[in-house]
């Protein structure tokens, strides 16, 4: 794949070529369904917010200024567009108990984390993320997974970098939580000692 940036993509699209719309959809659309199916939970609906996204970001192009990376403005679009697709299907959320939340098992999860190499344990942490709720699998998809930084995040989620930190600590903690009761006695056992 070439190596050129998004802008150049952007500005020979503004220009009239709107074959080049087609590298952003390429090297986005795999993360953008990523985070679509995190959030909806429906394959088939994940998909058409994704087309969804790809629209409305196409003829809105020329509002992309400039002023934060592609992917952040992107991948906003690809939020919004999933609340907008959760606030007509009205669906409820379950939130989960985080009364065995310890200072401790932060820890335990975070190494969990760090060791994402091992496929074996991806699978098992992806499989715990898609327990959250929506928005929370959201959040720590783009920290842990795409790397966004706070502010980014806080450009996507429309709300400041303070209000991300919050938000992925009590993230965090409900996923711990769920990798407490999801994880086999010896892989946190195995993680205690990495600490």
């Amino acid at each position: 794949m070439s190596t050129l940036n998004d802008q150049h993509y952007i500005d020979k699209i503004i220009q009239g070529e709107t074959n080049a719309f087609a590298v952003l959809v390429d090297r986005y659309k795999n993360m953008i369904f990523t985070l679509a199916l995190k959030m909806i939970k429906n394959r088939e609906e994940a998909e058409e917010v994704a087309q969804d996204t790809f629209i409305k970001a196409y003829n809105s192009l020329n509002k992309f200024k400039g002023d934060s990376k592609f992917s952040t403005w992107i991948y906003k679009v690809a939020y919004n567009t999933c609340l907008d697709r959760l606030k007509k299907n009205k669906k409820e959320d379950n939130n989960i108990s985080i009364d065995e939340f310890s200072a401790h098992l932060i820890k335990t999860m975070d190494n969990a984390l760090s060791a994402l190499e091992d496929k074996e344990r991806r699978q098992t942490i992806q499989n715990c993320l898609n327990l959250l709720p929506s928005e929370e699998n959201f959040l720590l998809t783009l920290f842990y997974f795409e790397d966004q930084s706070l502010e980014e995040i806080g450009k996507i989620m429309s709300i400041n970098a303070n209000n991300v930190k919050v938000k992925l600590f009590r993230s965090r903690q409900k996923l711990a939580v769920i990798l407490k009761k999801q994880l086999e006695p010896e892989i946190i056992e195995c993680y205690e000692r990495e600490r």
